[in-house]
């Protein structure tokens, strides 16, 4: 999915042209992984990698890369950035698709990339659960959850439900399916409120699957059986690493289709 980016390196100074401008009770910018709030209102990046803005949230950070070099696209006029290998950096309010490493007395540790320093998720942080019904996660279970806090010097702390009402809201233990690798800018892109992909919405109305996605990478597919779930997967993947466009999409859509059972 290729997209235009502004691409920033350590030191230099966040135009406020760029950044998100927040009103009413988002009226303060959220300062992300990345960049730095030197006062009375200047921001700087201190990490190279690409701006992202969220305007809903009224927030901002830096995706960066972790060591290979961007595929740069000179075949338009605008400079087109794909930053398919980018790290992923835990930030408050993300939802993420979290892999039990491993249980303690209070806390599931979880992996949410290999990369990432394992994130803690407590027992009691599921609907319902107490002491005696807290849930029982062997190794390598797959949890859909929401970062609760994230900090530089203290793991990350995950949940599966909503502190407000007590309720999981989709949030918990992923059976079955497959869960398949994608961009952070396509894991963005499906998770964005009126960010509809082609792909899915056609096959969605020819076949039934359910889709998770973790903005930290990964998306779990359903589609009830191994070959429907890998072609819808691998199909996702196709859309993203070759940044398809709508008539694409449609028709590896229909392609997909047929394999479908």
């Amino acid at each position: 999915m290729a997209s235009s980016a502004t691409i920033v390196l350590p030191g230099d100074e966040i135009a406020k042209s760029a950044l998100p401008q927040g009103t009413g009770k988002k009226k303060t910018l959220t300062i992300g992984p990345g960049l730095r709030h030197i006062p009375p209102d200047t921001v700087t990046a201190t990490i190279a990698g690409a701006l992202v803005t969220d305007k809903k949230k009224n927030a901002a950070s830096v995706e960066y890369n972790t060591g290979r070099v961007p595929y740069l696209d000179f075949s338009t006029d605008t400079l087109r950035t794909r930053l398919h290998f980018l790290q992923y950096l835990p930030f408050a309010g993300d939802l993420v698709i979290a892999t039990v490493n491993g249980s303690a007395a209070e806390n599931f540790s979880c992996l949410l990339t290999p990369n990432t320093p394992p994130a803690t998720l407590p027992h009691l942080a599921f609907e319902g659960a107490t002491k005696k019904t807290r849930p029982q996660l062997p190794p390598n279970s797959l949890v859909y959850c929401r970062v609760a806090s994230a900090g530089k010097d203290l793991p990350s702390e995950l949940t599966c439900v909503d502190p407000s009402t007590g309720r999981g809201d989709g949030l918990g233990l992923l059976k079955g399916g497959m869960v398949f690798k994608i961009s952070l800018g396509m894991a963005r892109r499906m998770l964005a409120a009126r960010g509809g992909i082609t792909l899915l919405e056609t096959m969605g109305a020819k076949v039934g699957f359910e889709v998770t996605v973790g903005r930290n990478g990964l998306v779990h597919v359903d589609g009830g059986s191994v070959k429907t779930t890998l072609a819808i997967g691998q199909a996702i993947q196709e859309v993203d690493s070759a940044a398809l466009g709508d008539e694409a999409q449609k028709k590896l859509a229909a392609a997909t289709l047929k394999h479908c059972s």
